[in-house]
């Protein structure tokens, strides 16, 4: 019994440096936001898109180490994983086109920044 504890132990010091790593290189290239990394690509900065990528990685991790996906069927981990892939862009797109139009619509001057 002791030797499972000693792999949980093992096991939650490699998802703790795992999740150390990426969110130091976010933050990182948050301070010092490279001149590279301000190439608009796809309507937004490359910077932007790291963190999207690095925060969607970030989760997809948590999901697999702390709700015990790696143990699961194939099947069961898609149903998880597969909406997430499709929804968390949808939304982002949906968000990104919604903002961008309320923001030209103020930019314009049909409606005021009174909120």
């Amino acid at each position: 019994m002791a030797h499972a504890h000693a792999s949980n132990v093992k096991r939650i010091w490699t998802v703790f440096f795992i999740l150390s790593v990426i969110t130091i290189v976010e933050v990182v290239l948050g301070i010092i936001r490279p001149e590279w990394s301000m190439a608009m690509v796809i309507g937004m900065k490359l910077l932007n898109w790291i963190f999207i990528i690095l925060t969607l990685v970030k989760a997809y991790y948590i999901a697999w180490a702390f709700m015990h996906l790696e143990g699961e069927k194939g099947s069961f981990r898609w149903s998880i994983v597969l909406p997430l892939i499709i929804l968390v862009p949808y939304l982002a797109a949906l968000l990104l086109t919604e903002g961008h139009y309320i923001h030209e619509v103020m930019k314009q001057g049909f409606v005021s920044w009174d909120f």
